[in-house]
């Protein structure tokens, strides 16, 4: 099989769904998987959705349209906060979006109202990672707005930690979200069906047994795909980290000195510098059809024995402990910003393996899980958790009624399909 090519392992993929999931129902939080690392690859979607992931969240509307066009019916949000120069496609294809901005809201509107839709509006709010979000002070204003419009149904609030700035979700920025959540509610005499408390960052937060307060929803990308929490990239307890595999063919195989020679100026990129050596010292020395163009070299795991020194645009180069051969493919490990560029990249296959598990209905992936968890710690870069509680990667803290709001935030983004103008604002 000719590479480069990415190796997709879709049973490893069920597994972290369906772990995730019935983890996170138990403290009534329900997963939106989100599928834009993987270029919204429709195999890994249907994956997901067999292992009872009931909704999507997608930035570009133009993957939306692509599922949609691959026979994918799940509802999808749109993550970022639309183009004004795409509310109508937006409209037509996303069970809702997430917004921050009332200009964008009023087109919106318009474009629901003239294609006789309704369309779900998550609020993002601002909690400190200054990317998208209104300000705490700002947001009833916004949400007025929100609900004085009859074609826009107000599904909730949401917030976005880690991505800019790196702040973790805690008690003190949580505990804010679900008190605005509760003082929208009772400034207006509704409920709001979804309270998205972030993304992957927001794991460790959980497993160190805080309660969700009014958090029922996460919307998560790199835990699915890589098993790993984003805020220190450590592996989540019983959830496999090697789904993706980057194969790559070597196209030179040399053995050539440690050091270069001759007057030196910049580089084509210097992200990846060549490691000090002594003047003299060979090396096993090889390039591979693959470069900067394709993949984030500095988020590749190579092979045991095997270092990445160097990338330009179209090469790879490495160094290895033994003899490499001309043909010969070495197989690599992806985080997150690797795997974003290679499932971008044109020139990189994607193969999907199917595992013998999918659609399974055992509770195997459950129980994998849960073995030999007890005293296991998250960690990230600013906060050290505690160990967890439980045999489970969140413990055992279903709260009262957990199971009974799993599932209300996916019906809330179906129930804001179609627009009638006598319809309720809310």
């Amino acid at each position: 099989m000719s590479g480069p090519r990415l190796e997709i392992r879709l049973d490893q993929l069920h597994h972290n769904a369906r772990s995730l999931r019935m983890q996170l129902a138990a403290h009534g939080i329900t997963v939106m998987g989100v599928s834009k690392a993987s270029l919204g690859l429709p195999e890994l979607v249907r994956t997901w959705a067999a292992a009872g992931i009931e909704s999507i969240g997608e930035p570009r509307i133009e993957t939306i349209e692509a599922l949609r066009a691959a026979g994918i019916t799940l509802p999808m949000l749109l993550i970022r906060s639309p183009m004004l120069s795409q509310v109508e496609r937006v409209v037509a294809q996303a069970s809702g979006s997430c917004n921050s901005e009332p200009l964008v809201l009023q087109a919106l509107a318009a474009a629901a109202r003239q294609q006789g839709l309704r369309h779900g509006v998550l609020l993002m709010v601002e909690l400190g990672d200054l990317r998208e979000g209104i300000l705490p002070a700002e947001l009833e204003a916004v949400a007025q707005l929100t609900l004085e419009q009859p074609a826009l149904k107000l599904l909730g609030i949401g917030t976005n930690l880690g991505c800019q700035h790196g702040i973790a979700a805690d008690p003190r920025n949580m505990a804010e979200l679900s008190a605005l959540a509760t003082a929208l509610e009772r400034r207006f005499g509704l409920r709001l069906e979804i309270v998205s408390g972030g993304n992957s960052s927001n794991l460790p937060w959980l497993a160190a047994g805080h309660s969700p307060g009014r958090v029922n929803h996460l919307r998560l990308g790199e835990a699915l795909l890589l098993g790993r929490e984003p805020l220190g990239r450590s592996a989540l307890p019983g959830l496999h980290t090697g789904a993706f595999t980057l194969v790559a063919e070597i196209i030179e195989a040399k053995v050539k000195p440690g050091q270069p020679w001759g007057e030196r100026g910049q580089t084509s990129f210097a992200a990846v510098a060549t490691p000090a050596r002594r003047p003299g010292s060979p090396r096993q020395r090889a390039l591979l059809a693959l470069g900067v163009q394709d993949v984030d070299p500095a988020g590749l795991s190579a092979p045991a024995g095997v270092r990445v020194v160097g990338a330009s645009s179209d090469h790879l180069v490495v160094e290895a402990d033994r003899p490499l051969a001309v043909g010969e493919e070495l197989r690599f490990g992806l985080d997150y910003s690797a795997l974003l560029r290679a499932m971008t990249s044109p020139f990189i296959a994607r193969v999907c393996l199917a595992g013998d598990n999918l659609g399974d209905d055992n509770h195997e992936d459950a129980n994998l899980l849960s073995n030999n968890l007890q005293g296991n710690k998250l960690q990230h870069s600013k906060l050290q958790h505690s160990k967890l509680k439980g045999n489970s990667l969140l413990g055992d803290r279903p709260g009262g009624d957990a199971r009974r709001r799993s599932s209300a935030q996916t019906k809330g983004l179906r129930a804001a399909d179609r627009f009638s103008p006598a319809g309720s604002p809310g």
